[in-house]
């Protein structure tokens, strides 16, 4: 079977098309998956998360391996790391401040 240049360049341009509506509404069905799935999934999850960090209260362990300080940080008084957070960041003997 032997196709003509004109025939096989009219075949070639039908197959494009052909791929090329298949690739848009591929496209089209995983934008609605993305508004209808995806975003709503992410909201509940972080909807979650933020609710449960709320219940959750931080309680000081003693562990001997942890908040070991062999020499004092250069700054302040020393004990504090730099970016030391009172509610979230205990020093080697307990937190600071008590929580709410």
């Amino acid at each position: 079977m032997s196709f003509s240049s004109g025939a096989l360049a009219a075949r070639r341009l039908m197959t494009a098309a052909a791929a090329s509506a298949e690739h848009e509404g591929g496209a089209r069905t995983w934008k609605i998956l993305s508004f209808v799935v995806a975003f709503p999934g992410v909201i509940v999850c972080m909807v979650n998360a933020y609710l449960k960090a709320h219940e959750h209260e931080n309680e000081f362990v003693r562990y001997s391996h942890l908040r070991i300080r062999t020499k004092r940080f250069p700054w302040g008084d020393g004990n504090h790391s730099l970016f030391h957070n009172p509610h979230t960041n205990p020093l080697p003997d307990g937190f600071e401040s008590s929580h709410h």
